[in-house]
């Protein structure tokens, strides 16, 4: 079996740093033809592209790199990002929805403004943006090699236990998930596969916080006594993506070590 992209067209949100970039990267080293990358940061867009460009280069690959600015947390954002990429693609084989936000704070500190802010991009966003390229998979799906989304979910929905106050998080993630799971039986029928992938903790800008705080117990806790590292993701991607997992769809799939079988370090006593 040969597990890659060759060829294939691929879209990226948040695709410009941590796991979203790491997926990008993933896709260009295992033949992706072209990767789109957005952020909301015109900065940043330049710098992941001159890195991947640098990491196709270095590796022999041809995938055309492109960035285009984008706040997909807003509505009128996101569907000019959609034209922008719809006007310099000629198809688009996998969607990968993995730019997301989080925020943590005691219950009775928390402000629901944060609540509803991260709601708006991990789920409401991520719904928009299916809706928005769904056609285009469509119409270039198959039986044999259907086109495939990616929800970049966490394996904060599996595991309720939180020790940092990311009540919106945690409910976003369980939202998204679970809506994977919906659009996997309507999206099917017509050659497209969604699934989710639930991380575990990765050393990102997200989670450094937290991983300050908690990133020993975190390690002692995983049944693989280490957090996740770069290739792990990366090779999640590139299975579901590859025309040998055409028959998988649906799935919530954990990169976690097994954390989500312990759950998380304990959460604080105090509200």
């Amino acid at each position: 079996m040969e597990f890659n992209v060759n060829g294939k067209v691929a879209v990226v949100t948040g695709g410009t740093r941590g796991l979203g970039l790491d997926c990008a990267e993933a896709l260009v080293l295992h033949g992706a033809k072209t990767v789109v990358i957005t952020s909301r940061k015109a900065k940043a867009c330049e710098e992941a592209k001159a890195y991947l460009d640098k990491v196709a280069k270095g590796n022999g690959k041809s995938a055309t790199i492109i960035a285009i600015p984008a706040d997909i947390a807003k509505d009128q954002d996101l569907e000019q990002f959609f034209k922008d990429v719809s006007a310099k693609i000629d198809r688009l084989d996998i969607l990968i929805a993995n730019a997301g936000a989080s925020w943590g704070a005691p219950l009775s500190e928390h402000p629901v403004s944060a609540v509803r802010k991260v709601l708006d991009l991990n789920v409401v966003a991520v719904f928009h943006c299916i809706k928005l390229f769904t056609p285009l998979l469509a119409e270039s799906g198959s039986a044999e090699d259907p086109s495939r989304i990616l929800i970049m979910s966490s394996v904060a929905s599996l595991v309720p236990q939180d020790a940092a106050g990311t009540y919106g998080y945690l409910a976003s993630k369980a939202g998204v998930s679970h809506m994977g799971k919906n659009l996997a039986i309507q999206l099917g029928p017509s050659n497209i596969n969604v699934n989710s992938l639930a991380p575990g903790f990765f050393p990102t800008k997200m989670s450094n916080g937290l991983l300050e705080v908690f990133g020993e117990v975190m390690v002692e806790m995983n049944p693989k006594r280490r957090l996740g590292v770069k290739a792990d993701i990366q090779a999640a991607v590139i299975f579901l993506c590859s025309k040998p997992s055409a028959y998988i769809n649906g799935i919530v799939l954990p990169v976690d070590g097994g954390s989500h079988l312990v759950g998380s370090p304990s959460p604080p006593s105090k509200i």
